[in-house]
């Protein structure tokens, strides 16, 4: 299957940034599309007009995005930004799995099926929140549909998915669609909210509680954290082994020792054990809404979210450059370690004269709390190596 016809070709060149941000006066003359995806970080489309931290979408957004490859062998990540005519913006992360076939795919299609379900973006201008609600779901499974099928027919890849997590803004409205474990965070006069859950098949807290219950109503079950001992996501588009192709990841499996026949004998699915069906929720921006941080589990998972928001806070009152926030985000969580790919984006909402802004007073107690906890850790584990080679 082809991803570019012309039509769709110039749709690209003229309205989606790759990474860093989006101008909606710029023309095909101000894009750079770059093939390939080669390098730590990873670039596939840049306005050169102008720097990327006065790029100033709908209502004065200002946007900054970045890609790295971290430690993995493949950068299977991807970030798309939208500027539309309409009034509306739209930006999404996505996290493969297995390949880049599915973010590939995704990247283009989503956008086409969220804006063709909300009637050319003409939804958002109503109050029917049911109705856009509605209209996400719909969108994020008829993408998943058509990627299922391209996978088939594709043949290559059948194992590949992919996680996303898109917003759309429009006035004072944030609507998010998500599926899968990246994440969204707000900040609002500093105080950060988590807009999302993480889709997993373990832990305590209610979303993966509900996550696991619906996969064991389906039929499927969980081992180490991992769904049939396998993925560690519950939601995610593609992922066909777990959806249309559930019999025969039985079947492999038996193959390949993994299981029993007799274990196989007694399986009996109901549905499936991953879905794209998205969480879909409405959040109000108000003139407090600072920024919305969107990013990757290569993010969360080394970085909570109240030290992301801290960290891009004091950036941008440092200089005000959005971008510079992102790439210097990105850098920080290679600094603890990430394992993962990451990608960011942040949507500086323009509410916020970050210059003139007041200095956040530091906590002292709680640093010095952090601190001693720090030393306390190391010390103990000083402790215990010199006990273990003793």
């Amino acid at each position: 299957m082809a991803l570019y016809s012309p039509q769709l070709h110039k749709f690209v060149l003229n309205k989606i940034c790759y990474n860093y941000g989006c101008n909606n006066k710029a023309s095909k003359k101000n894009i750079i599309v770059k093939e390939g995806r080669e390098g730590r970080r990873i670039c596939s489309a840049i306005a050169i007009n102008a720097p990327p931290s006065s790029l100033a979408g709908v209502s004065g957004i200002r946007w900054g995005s970045v890609k790295l490859k971290g430690a993995r062998e493949e950068m299977e990540d991807d970030v798309v930004i939208v500027e539309s005519d309409d009034g509306f913006c739209f930006a999404a992360v996505f996290d493969g799995h297995a390949g880049f076939s599915s973010v590939e795919f995704l990247r283009e299609e989503l956008y086409k099926e969220c804006v063709a379900a909300l009637q050319g973006g003409r939804l958002l201008n109503t109050k029917d929140v049911n109705a856009i609600k509605k209209a996400l779901q719909e969108a994020f499974e008829n993408a998943d549909t058509k990627l299922l099928k391209w996978l088939e027919a594709d043949g290559k890849n059948d194992e590949s998915g992919s996680t996303a997590t898109a917003i759309f803004i429009r006035d004072d409205v944030l609507f998010i669609a998500h599926v899968g474990d990246s994440c969204l965070a707000l900040s609002r006069s500093g105080k950060f909210e988590v807009l999302t859950g993480s889709h997993r098949p373990y832990g305590n807290n209610e979303v993966s509680l509900q996550e696991i219950r619906r996969i064991r109503e389906a039929g499927g079950w969980i081992v180490n954290g991992r769904i049939c001992g396998d993925i560690s996501v519950s939601r995610a588009f593609g992922d066909m082994r777990f959806k249309t192709k559930k019999n025969e990841m039985l079947k492999k499996g038996v193959e390949e020792g993994r299981w029993t026949e007799k274990f196989v004998s007694r399986i009996k699915f109901n549905g499936d054990l991953v879905t794209a069906s998205p969480d879909v929720f409405q959040v109000a921006l108000g003139s407090d809404a600072e920024f919305i941080l969107l990013a990757s589990d290569g993010l969360w998972d080394y970085m909570n979210s109240s030290d992301a928001v801290n960290f891009v806070r004091n950036h941008l009152r440092q200089h005000g450059d959005v971008q510079m926030a992102s790439e210097a985000l990105a850098q920080m969580a290679l600094n603890r370690y990430s394992q993962d790919n990451i990608s960011i984006v942040i949507a500086d909402l323009g509410r916020t004269d970050w210059q003139n802004l007041p200095v956040q007073k530091q906590n002292f107690m709680y640093e010095l709390s952090q601190a001693l906890a720090t030393i306390i850790v190391v010390t103990l584990g000083i402790w215990m190596s010199t006990l273990l080679s003793s």
